[in-house]
């Protein structure tokens, strides 16, 4: 019994000792590779690809052959400070800022009494000296008939010679009274139109058709035509001709060759963002700002809008040909960048809730440095250079530029 107990100690050498636990290894090693390939897939998926985010927006097609980009204010021609050249107290006002005129409309009047009344003075002068002048027609009338009659009796010696001469004397003082009297008339009709003038000086007129832009003077204001009294003003209102509107740009001497009389523009307002307005180079001012070194180019409004107002600040676009009408319309484009070749297409990520979206899009012409997309929005955020791995559905994080 003793000897089998010790048979069983016995270490059998060539027994293959080994196998059991490089098996059980093995399958310690597949575990842990397939844990791994899980653990990469789950963080690889979720895990968020940093990418560079971009917006989409609107570009108008003129942007392609723009030349040159020049800002400017928008300037009425044709200008005017409306005032009196009589001096007086304002009593009517008969318009306000906005108020459409014509020329040779009655806008104010200023107190009129005093040269009024010397106008009807002066009236009444002319009418005195028309008076005169009958008077003095009657007078020669009748000393012709006393100078015949006296002639026929001279004939007859029934009259001395003295008394025909004082005859005659009559008949040439009453000649030249008449003279006299027409002379009196015209200075008195002078007169009349002084105080004519007079008084229509105090009626302030409208001297072209436009709008009124500012009133300078409220009713009971002293109006002196160079506002030199204390409280006074010169100016009633400020009136312009919304026809003769333009864009008076500033463009640098360097780039002068490439602005031409009649060369087409595109005009921008800052106060009518989504509007672009055709325009015409009108002429430019023949000197240089020398402090600045540019040029002033006036550019005239094609068509006309209501809404374009003196003084809006203009961006003017010089193009190397005129815009079409079907490029009128702005487009949604993107940097070319965005867009990849995904599957066969084209393809840009957007970016919406942390998360890349995959977006095809239809690629149209460039503009400018801008690439023309159909299938999404202005304003959508894109990945800008996607990178390979990016798919759709993944996180993505964005970092700043």
């Amino acid at each position: 019994m003793a000897n089998e107990d010790l048979a069983r100690l016995r270490i059998d050498r060539n027994a293959p000792q080994g196998a059991p636990r490089r098996r059980r290894y093995g399958w310690w090693a597949l575990l842990a590779v397939l844990a791994a390939a899980a653990a990469f897939w789950t963080f690889g998926r979720h895990a968020a690809v940093a990418v560079e985010v971009t917006t989409v927006s609107m570009a108008y097609p003129s942007q392609a052959y723009t030349l040159l980009n020049a800002t400017g204010y928008v300037v009425a021609q044709r200008k005017a400070a409306v005032a009196s050249k009589a001096t007086g107290r304002l009593e009517w006002l008969n318009v306000r800022e906005g108020s459409q005129v014509r020329a040779g409309e009655v806008l104010a009047r200023l107190e009129s009494g005093d040269v009024t009344a010397q106008m009807k003075q002066a009236a009444a002068g002319v009418g005195v000296a028309r008076a005169n002048l009958e008077q003095g027609e009657a007078e020669l009338k009748d000393a012709a008939r006393a100078l015949e009659r006296s002639r026929e009796l001279l004939a007859k010696k029934f009259v001395s010679a003295a008394a025909h001469d004082a005859v005659l004397a009559r008949h040439e003082k009453a000649r030249a009274a008449i003279s006299g009297f027409r002379a009196a008339i015209a200075a008195a009709e002078a007169n009349l139109r002084a105080a004519q003038v007079a008084v229509e000086q105090t009626l302030i007129r409208a001297p072209f058709d436009g709008v009124v832009l500012t009133k300078n003077a409220n009713v009971g204001d002293v109006i002196t035509p160079f506002s030199s009294a204390l409280g006074s003003q010169a100016a009633v209102v400020t009136m312009a001709d919304m026809s003769t509107l333009e864009v008076e740009a500033d463009v640098s001497e360097a780039n002068l060759a490439r602005v031409s009389v009649g060369q087409h523009c595109e005009i921008r307002l800052d106060a009518l963002p989504g509007e672009r307005f055709r325009g015409v180079v009108h002429r430019t001012v023949p000197t240089v700002d020398r402090a600045k070194a540019t040029v002033m180019v006036k550019v005239r409004f094609v068509d006309a809008d209501p809404r374009i107002l003196p003084e809006m600040s203009a961006k003017v676009a010089f193009l190397e040909r005129e815009v079409a009408p079907s490029e009128r319309a702005p487009r949604t484009a993107v940097q070319p960048a965005a867009v990849v070749e995904r599957g066969g297409g084209s393809v840009l990520f957007m970016v919406r809730d942390g998360r890349a979206v995959q977006v095809a899009v239809k690629k149209g012409a460039m503009i400018g440095e801008l690439l023309e997309v159909d299938g999404v929005n202005a304003g959508d955020p894109v990945v800008l250079r996607p990178p390979e791995r990016l798919r759709d559905g993944m996180a993505v994080a964005v970092t700043a530029k």
